[in-house]
């Protein structure tokens, strides 16, 4: 009796220790199933902050919480000497060296729906018009989904955005890609509100990246209080906020534009301005030991740029599309050799250039005609419309070539048939191509008009 006494107490402790043991591996799964990636910091300069090294993945939001409780967010951008590289939203000093690091696992979503339409956001999708927090039916991933360019539709229907010189030299194609390249104080701006007001599209996302926080409140509040408020999602991010805020505003203002293209609406899509985007790039290119290389932006700068434009366009199957505009800075005037206006010249699908030269004169929008082209517009448009634009370009650029010997006094009439009527029509021309900023010209009426100037 003694020896079963004996044994039934050693399996009850076996068993004992046994739930123990399972029991103490439970719940160490169970820690590790729910703990949170997290490190501490090491290194801090002011906005990149280097931490101990933890499993994420380069796009992962982080949270840097201070030993005074204050919370700090950013992005880690890379990965060096066995640290983690984070780059924050927003500058701080509220950070000191062992502090704890959180990062959330997985591909980094945003949240989107129909609600977004006629509301401001920065480029974290928090709201700044005021008008209470925006509730959200999908989220989709920040940095877009590829797309099989061979599943993509054609372009094959005219975007009328009511700008006569638009309209009637650079037809622009639903769905396609659009540049406007031109200096500082040329007009970008107006121009750009004047195709807000005035284009056909269903929905009108305005990424407006890096402007003057003056101006971003301006535009804004002349695009809200015009008719079009219903169908516009304005993402502004001004030029004192950090570098990957920037960049993650245009980021956001493109995947608005797909979730509704994918919605199959005719969306268009503006950024202004797309070198503020590639400065942006740029400071983050640095701060990771980059190698600048083409006027000082590292390669980075030039792979961001058409990862961004090759988002936009017709959908799949063509369902929805996203016509694009983005505004290029040519620097000190310079259209033809800057590396980003060079770049994103080759990636689009053609571009308009604003003249300085034309805009000190009072025309206004300021398009330089021989300059832009629209790489789109022999499918788009009708042979008349073609041969009538082909004419009015070689006037405008006749003109241009002879205006010093005319001024001169220098040219004899009669000389040149081409030319004697380019002075002739010039008047009208320059009527032609000044179009008021309340003002919008349907692409029937361009055309009419265009065919009544050439006779």
């Amino acid at each position: 009796m003694m020896l079963l006494k004996e044994k039934d107490s050693q399996v009850i402790n076996a068993e004992t220790n046994f739930e123990k043991i399972m029991g103490g591996i439970s719940k160490k799964i169970l820690s590790r199933a729910n703990i949170e990636f997290s490190g501490t910091v090491t290194a801090y300069d002011g906005q990149v902050i280097e931490s101990s090294q933890f499993p994420a993945s380069i796009g992962s939001e982080c949270t840097i919480e201070s030993r005074h409780g204050t919370l700090s967010k950013g992005e880690i951008i890379g990965f060096k000497d066995d640290k983690n590289i984070i780059f924050l939203y927003e500058k701080t000093s509220e950070i000191f060296n062992g502090d704890k690091v959180f990062a959330s696992s997985g591909l980094k979503k945003i949240n989107v729906g129909p609600n977004l339409l006629g509301r401001v956001i920065d480029g974290l999708g928090a709201p700044l018009d005021g008008h209470g927090p925006i509730d959200t039916t999908h989220q989709i991933p920040v940095g877009g989904v590829s797309v099989n360019p061979f599943d993509r539709g054609a372009i094959n229907q005219v975007f009328d955005v009511g700008i006569k010189s638009i309209n009637a030299i650079t037809s622009i194609g639903r769905g396609q890609r659009m540049g406007i390249i031109a200096g500082s104080g040329v007009g970008k701006s107006v121009l750009l509100s004047m195709i807000t007001r005035s284009a056909e599209a269903d929905v009108i996302v305005v990424g407006l990246i890096g402007e003057r926080g003056r101006e971003l409140a301006s535009f804004t509040k002349e695009i809200t209080s015009s008719h079009s408020k219903h169908k516009v999602v304005i993402v502004a991010v001004p030029a004192d906020r950090s570098a990957l805020l920037r960049i993650q505003g245009a980021k956001r203002a493109t995947s608005i534009a797909e979730y509704f293209r994918d919605q199959g609406k005719n969306v268009l899509l503006i950024l202004d301005s797309l070198t503020r985007v590639a400065h942006a790039q740029r400071e983050i290119g640095l701060s990771m030991g980059e190698q600048p290389t083409a006027r000082g932006y590292p390669p980075s700068v030039i792979s961001l740029i058409p990862e961004l434009i090759e988002r936009t366009g017709v959908g799949v199957n063509s369902l929805g599309s996203i016509t694009s505009i983005y505004t290029i800075l040519a620097d000190g005037d310079d259209t033809v050799s800057d590396p980003i206006v060079d770049n994103a010249r080759a990636i689009l699908d053609g571009h308009i250039v604003l003249s300085r030269k034309l805009a000190q004169q009072g025309i206004y929008p300021a398009v330089d005609v021989s300059s832009s082209v629209s790489r789109l517009m022999g499918d788009l448009c009708s042979p008349k419309h073609l041969q009538n634009a082909r004419k009015l370009r070689k006037l405008i650029s006749i003109y241009q070539e002879n205006q010093d010997l005319l001024l001169m006094g220098g040219y004899i009439q009669g000389q040149d048939a081409d030319l004697d009527l380019a002075v002739q029509l010039w008047p009208k021309i320059v009527s032609f191509l000044h179009q008021d900023q309340a003002e919008a010209f349907s692409l029937s009426q361009t055309e009419q008009l265009l065919a009544d100037l050439l006779g």
